[in-house]
């Protein structure tokens, strides 16, 4: 770790840290989702979109203070992509809920929650790297294990496309599983960005 000799705002750790608890909250009420019946599935996505909007809020206030902010904790690039990414995670698994809602989907393939369960887990190790990154200390095992998790998550959903091109007769209900599924995996994809933007930041600042 080479020495600083300038003042950081700590802020900005603490801002990155209230986003990624919000993919925490975000990706477990997806999962709770999944079990609900279709009257209970509106409700669930009012939270998943009020966690959405707070997310929001997080990301507009770390670029407010990169806007303001001379000295910042590490690259000011890394930052605005950090913060974005983790936006992007919020916005695909918003869009996922959604759209099960709007669609009034009866019965969802039992291989979306393969999809769900690695987002959740996704979510819990983002949430506990980003306090990490004022440090910089054990982040590599984050960082490594996401990208475990995306190549899981790729593999479930080409098995997920498979079963719904098999079984789903009915061409309009296809095109709305496969929409859903879709934004799913952009979510996990989304997660590896954020971990690869940490792996970054982590070499830059070693």
């Amino acid at each position: 770790m080479r020495l600083r000799l300038t003042p950081r705002d700590t802020t900005f750790f603490d801002l990155l840290a209230a986003s990624a608890q919000h993919l925490v909250t975000g990706a477990n009420l997806l999962g709770e989702m999944l079990g609900a019946a279709r009257p209970e599935r509106k409700e669930i996505g009012k939270r998943i979109a009020d966690a959405e909007h707070l997310a929001d809020d997080a990301t507009h206030e770390i670029m407010r203070r990169l806007n303001q902010t001379f000295i910042t904790p590490f690259d000011r690039d890394d930052i605005y992509n950090l913060a974005s990414s983790l936006d992007d995670c919020m916005d695909f698994m918003d869009e996922a809920a959604d759209l099960i809602v709007l669609y009034k989907v009866d019965e969802l393939p039992t291989r979306i929650s393969d999809q769900v369960q690695v987002l959740q887990r996704a979510a819990e190790l983002t949430a506990e790297a980003m306090p990490r990154l004022r440090s910089m200390d054990s982040l590599k095992e984050y960082w490594v294990e996401v990208n475990r998790l995306e190549n899981q998550a790729d593999k479930s959903y080409r098995k997920l496309l498979a079963q719904l091109f098999d079984e789903v007769a009915d061409p309009i209900l296809l095109m709305k599983l496969k929409e859903i599924v879709e934004k799913l995996e952009e979510a996990a994809d989304a997660f590896e960005k954020v971990a690869n933007t940490v792996e970054t930041i982590a070499l830059k600042e070693s």
